[in-house]
């Protein structure tokens, strides 16, 4: 194959790549607008659109503004976020089953975050701004925990020790935080109930606030990395030879998916498989390399999360189901399928 072919190639291949990417880009501006309509009390798309014009009534913007556009805004944060984490952790571990909830990285930063808030006379007295930081050490810990446990001298670290390590340092921690919450008064262990079923607690434009921070300089990061984890995916011989820092770049990078995780945890609650599903979907439609494949996963993962999320507050009317429940309803018979096609 001629060097004009292979260009010729790869340069179709980013075309095509950019046309999906722009795709799922209109099909979460759609999920948007379906999901500012959503809810016990509707709005009708005129009502919609004077509302956002500022020619609504008092009660129109308090639901639009107050309630549901903090509460969409997070949603496309914490999914975008979860998918990159998972998608660097498969680079980094070079494990299509690595995934920031199945390893027990969000149950981690989900523990300091109760903790936290259990010294607090009520939950919404918790220092908002503070959270991603707790939960950034609870998820850092537990990572390298499972990091430790799972590493083998002379065979690296296995899929499947990877996969069942991070399972049961997930379960310990689970534990620990069932029998935290037998202390709890009723409101905290409201709270804690509301977290452990993934449902997105923190609504209102203060957390947007205390996530967009990790998000504006980790995202960027991990994109700007993407030649790197090009290089890495090829193994970790291979990768010195080409001249990669190995042991470095895969610090940084998994330091930086450990915070888009715990950052995303400290305001949604343990969303799992969103940092499964969203990188395989994206290597399916882009191709491997990361430089389409991440924020194809951003894009996936945003668009996983809030139509999770208006399912769940749509399909049960005037109740909701959390996100978490919804998300693994659609993750887990992946997460199986993965498995089975699993073969060490």
């Amino acid at each position: 194959m001629s060097r004009t072919t292979v260009q010729s190639y790869e340069s179709a291949r980013r075309r095509r790549g950019m046309t999906l990417l722009a795709v799922i880009a209109v099909l979460i501006i759609t999920a948007f607008i379906i999901s500012m309509n959503t809810g016990y009390i509707l709005l009708t798309p005129q009502e919609l659109l004077n509302t956002m014009l500022g020619k609504g009534t008092a009660k129109q913007e308090l639901i639009l503004f107050d309630f549901r556009l903090p509460r969409i805004v997070i949603s496309l944060l914490i999914g975008a976020a979860l998918a990159v984490s998972g998608a660097v952790m498969q680079s980094v571990f070079r494990n299509d089953l690595a995934d920031p909830g199945i390893l027990g990285i969000n149950a981690g930063a989900g523990l300091m975050v109760m903790l936290m808030v259990s010294f607090y006379p009520s939950t919404s007295a918790a220092p908002v701004f503070l959270l991603p930081v707790v939960a950034f050490a609870g998820a850092g810990f537990t990572a390298a925990m499972i990091y430790l446990l799972s590493y083998k001298r002379h065979e690296g670290i296995p899929p499947i020790r990877l996969l069942l390590t991070g399972v049961a340092v997930a379960a310990g921690i689970s534990a620990a935080m069932i029998v935290l919450t037998l202390r709890l008064d009723p409101e905290k262990y409201q709270f804690v109930a509301t977290w452990l079923a993934g449902s997105i607690w923190g609504t209102s434009w203060k957390f947007v606030l205390s996530l967009l921070p990790w998000i504006i300089v980790l995202l960027p990061y991990v994109i700007y990395k993407a030649r790197v984890m090009n290089v890495l995916s090829l193994g970790g011989q291979t990768a010195t030879g080409l001249g990669a820092a190995v042991n470095k770049e895969q610090f940084r990078l998994l330091a930086a998916a450990v915070g888009l995780a715990a950052a995303s945890v400290a305001v949604s609650g343990g969303i799992g498989f969103v940092g499964l599903v969203g990188p395989h979907l994206a290597r399916r439609l882009v191709g491997p390399k990361h430089q389409l494949m991440l924020p194809a996963s951003a894009l996936l993962g945003a668009l996983l999360v809030i139509t999770a999320d208006t399912i769940g507050r749509w399909i049960l009317q005037p109740s909701e189901i959390p996100t978490g429940i919804v998300v693994a309803v659609i993750g887990a018979p992946y997460f199986l399928y993965l498995l089975a096609r699993t073969k060490s």
